[in-house]
């Protein structure tokens, strides 16, 4: 999952160079932290957050199909 959205955010922003995701678990499941640079924040999140929600349908779905959890944080 962690490279899927590491794929999705360095197509969409414009450093992809500073493109940062990072896996952490705990006991509701897995957590996936986005981080990139400040001037790219808009791009991830999207026009009222569309491309942030349909990365998070993404990782559920992922996620669900491996019999977990899994939420995406932007940074």
């Amino acid at each position: 999952m962690k490279e899927l959205i590491e794929y999705i955010a360095k197509s969409i922003v414009d450093a992809p160079d500073e493109v940062v995701v990072t896996e952490e678990t705990d006991e509701e499941g897995l957590i996936l932290k986005l981080q990139v640079a400040d001037d790219d924040k808009g791009r991830v999140i999207g026009k009222q957050g569309r491309i942030a929600a349909a990365m998070r349908t993404l990782i559920r779905v992922k996620a669900a199909k491996q019999g977990t959890r899994a939420t995406l944080q932007i940074i």
